[in-house]
């Protein structure tokens, strides 16, 4: 009874508005809609942006990363195991009940533990010892071990409220259990269907200008430019390099652009004795030569990053030799991207014992980075120079993901962004595969170095900001410089295009936010 009480509480909070004037409707195009609005079925950015539209995280990101108040407006560590959080009074659900640290503690001990989840919340709970309620107003999160980037893991942990605590994921997707403290509250969704919400006059901060959004999702990136030219839509994401320039020029539209933390690598299967997609030139058995790490340099040197770059990307792209763009935490001067030098790689090959070269298939996606196709097709063709018998397969992204997971690839194009520090990317990519750990979470190579291991684990429960981003660098040097643990390519570029009359603040991390948009002035 309390379930079906919270939810009819929530519906009628929902529905009953009358939609506003026309003009007071941002239409925006984009990639793709949510796979679930349970705001805790699946950690990718793309359900996570939706989210943060409903719901609110604790304290969430700013354009650039940066940690501030949401709907705690205070925050200060007490002990290297201990963070206080004061609430802030005016943070209301939509239906006008106050966030309490009911809900907090609540939806720490749900978001990691979503029944079929495709991609946990968990690496975000996990640190999560207990959650303690010191007055009305103050919260004290304890967790395991020292965690420095606890808040930026729950800054992607939208709250629910506790009283909801029987929804499924499915009386999310219905639109029952959809009640959050977010700038806007659901109205209408269906999967492949535009999703439509409305200002929430609960909201304790600041109101986005555009009173009703309806995301729609136009998969093909020509129809969604199409779609803005027509002006069926007023903003889009995504737009295709040869686009951009056009837009930009045009006096009828705006652009935003923002370099990304998401790094484009290459995953080289370092582990397995006879990788699936690795023959001798002939096509025979061989030996795995990517678990040789000259062979590895060797591949990594054969890339003509810039060409990448200005060719097939038209300049949508920052060349990589690190984990995180410049400035980000935890990056180093000195990793810079490695010299394109195909005379170099030959002799590294010669020198591991392949101076004729071998077959090798570079696998990767057709729908799910910029012109991502194109990139695993030049890549092949630099790799054809240096003697390589070079094969490509791409597949459509849901395909792709799938395949990835199962380690079904030798070499593999991929793409991740750490949360917001290097120590993001070592975790995940560069640590050895360790469920207990919770580490090596998306090593699809299964790259594995005890020593670089020790360093990351160091890393990340060292409070003290200098030493950590020391063993950051140490460890991200050791990973790259020393053993090419993967192949940093490039860092994305992310665009938006709008119509005249509407700006858009770009973010680093690819969210299309709605309350990021405003009138132009």
């Amino acid at each position: 009874m309390r379930l079906k009480a919270a939810l009819l509480a929530c519906a009628l909070s929902l529905g009953l508005a009358a939609a506003p004037a026309a003009q007071e409707t941002l239409r925006i195009g984009v990639e793709a809609g949510p796979t679930s609005l349970d705001p805790h079925f699946a950690s990718l950015i793309t359900n996570i942006a939706f989210a943060r539209h409903i719901f609110q995280p604790l304290v969430e990101q700013d354009h650039q990363q940066v940690l501030r108040p949401a709907i705690a407006s205070a925050w200060r560590i007490v002990n290297d195991t201990t963070w206080e959080l004061t609430l802030d009074p005016n943070a209301r659900f939509s239906d006008g009940t106050p966030v309490t640290a009911a809900d907090i503690a609540f939806t720490i001990s749900r978001a990691g533990d979503v029944p079929n989840s495709p991609s946990s919340f968990r690496y975000a709970t996990r640190p999560v010892a207990r959650v303690e309620s010191v007055d009305a107003r103050t919260i004290r999160i304890v967790t395991h071990q020292p965690t420095p980037l606890l808040l930026n893991f729950l800054a992607l942990v939208m709250i629910v409220p506790e009283r909801n605590r029987e929804a499924t994921t499915s009386d999310y997707n219905s639109g029952r259990a959809m009640l959050g403290s977010g700038p806007y509250r659901f109205v209408a969704w269906q999967p492949g269907q535009p999703y439509v919400m409305e200002r929430n006059p609960n909201f304790a901060g600041r109101a986005p200008d555009f009173a009703r959004v309806e995301f729609r999702p136009i998969e093909n990136a020509g129809a969604r430019v199409a779609a803005l030219r027509a002006g069926d839509v007023d903003l889009i994401e995504i737009v295709p390099p040869e686009q951009m320039e056009r837009f930009r020029t045009d006096p009828r539209f705006a652009v935003a652009e923002s370099p990304s933390n998401r790094l484009i690598f290459l995953t080289l299967d370092s582990d397995r004795e006879n990788s699936p997609f690795v023959r001798a030139r002939d096509g025979g058995p061989i030996a795995n030569p990517l678990r040789n790490r000259d062979v590895r340099r060797a591949l990594s040197i054969a890339i003509n990053r810039e060409a990448l770059v200005t060719r097939v990307l038209q300049g949508q792209g920052l060349p990589a030799g690190d984990l995180g763009p410049p400035g980000y935490f935890g990056t180093s001067p000195d990793l810079t991207p490695p010299p394109y030098d195909p005379e170099g790689a030959r002799r590294l090959l010669a020198q591991a014992g392949y101076p004729q070269g071998f077959s090798v298939q570079i696998n990767g996606p057709n729908d799910r980075y910029v012109n991502d196709e194109q990139v695993v097709q030049a890549i092949a063709q630099m790799w054809t120079r240096i003697g390589l018998n070079v094969r490509v397969e791409t597949k459509t992204r849901a395909v792709w993901l799938s395949e990835a997971a199962r380690l079904l690839y030798s070499v593999n194009l991929a793409g991740f962004s750490p949360n917001p520090e290097v120590l993001g990317m070592l975790e995940t990519q560069i640590h050895s595969w360790d469920p207990d750990l919770g580490l090596g979470t998306a090593n699809r190579g299964r790259f594995s170095n005890r020593e670089i291991d020790a360093l990351i684990q160091r890393a990340r429960t060292t409070m003290d900001d200098e030493e950590r981003r020391r063993l950051t660098q140490e460890a991200t040097r050791r990973a790259l410089r020393d053993e090419t643990a993967l192949i940093p390519l490039y860092f994305q570029v992310n665009t938006w295009a709008m119509r005249r009359g509407i700006a858009y603040e770009a973010r680093t991390d690819e969210m299309t936010l709605a309350f990021s948009a405003r009138r132009a002035q």
